[in-house]
């Protein structure tokens, strides 16, 4: 019956989504170290599914740089390096000062802090800050991983752009991916973690892309400091 076919299509995309959200947070987790290698079958045997949705959970992963395919030996978590880190950290600014470059001209009239809309999705950003900042001001990576992404996320889709807004999201989990592998070598992270979220929101707020830009500049050279110094220890 077509009302079944259709069930089962929906049915199929869910878990396929949940599989790719489950292996991305292994991945951001460490748990799944670079360069480890799988098999569609070993991981359909780990969550208890068939292969299909497996499969393309991997392809998705494959297809946003967290993962390469083999076709005689699976899939192998990606490997970035110091220079991938770089890069990454270069185009999300690119991307972020054209946000932040497109209010400053006027480019986005939608974007008034004042109006309902806005007001709410900002204060609800801001919330995420808060909870990001707590995190890292302990140095609980994998929950400050979980709302920083979220944080940026929903911020870049204030501005109304969900193609920026997701190109924006897959390089912060790019960069993550290499961060995170870093960062787990250091002793104590405890207020040596970035914690500006809320700041570079009142920036916005205040529509003082000034100061926002300012702030994410040394959110950069804080992040490649930061993994520089770990990659020495």
């Amino acid at each position: 019956m077509p009302g079944s076919s259709g069930t089962g299509a929906v049915t199929r995309s869910t878990l396929r989504q949940q599989i790719a959200d489950a292996l991305r947070d292994e991945v951001l987790g460490g748990r799944l170290q670079p360069g480890q290698e799988f098999t569609v079958k070993e991981i359909a045997d780990q969550y208890g599914v068939s292969a299909t949705p497996v499969r393309e959970a991997l392809v998705d992963l494959s297809a946003q740089g967290l993962l390469d395919a083999d076709q005689h030996r699976g899939f192998r978590v990606h490997e970035y390096s110091a220079d991938d880190f770089r890069g990454i950290v270069e185009a999300r600014s690119l991307v972020i000062d054209g946000m932040f470059q497109a209010l400053t001209e006027g480019r986005l009239p939608q974007l008034r802090p004042d109006e309902p809309r806005v007001a709410a999705a900002l204060a609800g950003v801001r919330r995420r800050g808060e909870e990001a900042q707590r995190a890292a001001l302990a140095g609980e990576v994998t929950v400050l991983i979980g709302y920083d992404l979220r944080f940026w996320r929903e911020l870049a889709s204030v501005f109304g752009n969900p193609y920026l807004t997701d190109f924006l999201h897959r390089l912060r989990v790019q960069g993550w991916v290499y961060a995170v592998q870093q960062l787990r070598g250091l002793p104590d992270l405890r207020g040596r973690l970035w914690s500006q979220h809320t700041d570079l929101v009142d920036a916005l707020v205040r529509r003082d892309t000034d100061s926002a830009r300012a702030i994410v500049e040394a959110y950069n050279a804080h992040s490649l400091s930061l993994v520089e110094a770990s990659s020495r220890a």
